[in-house]
């Protein structure tokens, strides 16, 4: 039951590239195609339910790296609430569950239990302006990584004609990026609320256009969450690994990769060029702490001081 006295029932969605298998408890559906037109009796599935039941129909899915992404879409457009979950968080659900066979089917029953259980928040709608912003610097992210292997093979070539063509393929990666920056930039003037956040973000030292519209794109919470909060999500808040007299490393894990990588290299700057985060970097290295210890701690400080500029217009830097 929620707050308001309205019954909840979740219903787990197990996603694949190319079929969506469903708890089918409630639904009496077990499976449909991953398409526009395989969501049609879903939905029509969906509303059935929560006519009869008189209840709200919540689905659970793990995030896939864009599988469940047309499932997303269609559901906020119908107003049906649906949580996409870390896989990981998901699998240690089921393994506490006694639960170590993993089938489509066992895994939506998963999903309907980790609804039921722990009650995820449903995830929230991007704006058109958001969801385009991301597949842009998502693919630009994509390029860079194949540019720089790419690079790393080119002294592998010894005849000439791959050599040639190998140097075409990198040319080709460049000007794509440098199309989308372009296409990331035009669109970050074209949205006011965008490029006044994207400025601001800038105004810190050690990050640029390229590091403010990559955490816009995948860390839109930012300036909506307290320190706490938005460092847990980026994955950069220190873990305690503690057990009676043994105290063990604190460790980062878990999180958002790619928000991870952006603050990575504005760390790496800043360490260098920002007086005060220069002088955290060098006074944890004076105690002795491992350049990674080092950085990490930069990236969290980094991002907390990026979350105050967005999070009150009234906060400075001096």
């Amino acid at each position: 039951m929620s707050t308001n006295n309205t019954t909840i029932i979740h219903v787990g969605v197990d996603v694949a590239k190319l079929t969506l298998q469903l708890d089918p408890t409630h639904l009496g559906l077990a499976q449909v195609d991953n398409t526009t037109a395989g969501l049609k009796p879903l939905l029509k599935a969906l509303g059935k339910l929560q006519r009869k039941s008189k209840a709200t129909v919540h689905l659970v899915c793990e995030a896939t790296g864009g599988h469940e992404r047309l499932l997303v879409e269609a559901l906020h457009q119908a107003g049906i609430p649906i949580s996409v979950l870390n896989a990981a968080r998901a699998r240690a659900f089921a393994k506490a569950l006694g639960k170590e066979a993993k089938t489509d089917a066992i895994d939506a029953l998963v999903l309907t239990s980790f609804g039921q259980q722990m009650k995820p928040a449903p995830t929230i709608p991007p704006t058109p302006q958001q969801r385009y912003l991301t597949s842009l610097v998502s693919r630009r992210t994509q390029l860079v990584d194949m540019l720089v292997m790419e690079k790393n093979r080119l002294p592998t070539h010894t005849e000439p004609e791959v050599l040639k063509l190998a140097k075409l393929t990198l040319k080709h990666l460049e000007a794509q990026i440098a199309k989308l920056e372009a296409l990331i930039a035009e669109h970050t003037k074209s949205t006011q609320e965008l490029q006044q956040r994207v400025e601001r973000l800038c105004l810190m030292q050690g990050v640029g256009n390229v590091t403010a519209t990559g955490l816009m794109a995948t860390l839109p919470e930012l300036g909506k969450l307290n320190r706490a909060q938005i460092a847990a999500l980026a994955g950069v808040a220190p873990r305690n690994r503690d057990s009676g007299n043994y105290q063990g490393k604190r460790t980062i894990k878990g999180g958002r990769a790619p928000v991870r990588r952006y603050l990575y290299m504005a760390a790496l700057t800043a360490s260098r060029m920002n007086p005060k985060l220069k002088a955290l970097y060098q006074r944890l290295i004076e105690k002795g702490k491992p350049t990674k210890v080092a950085l990490t701690a930069v990236m969290r400080q980094l991002l907390c001081v990026l979350n105050s500029l967005l999070k009150n217009p009234n906060f400075s830097l001096a």
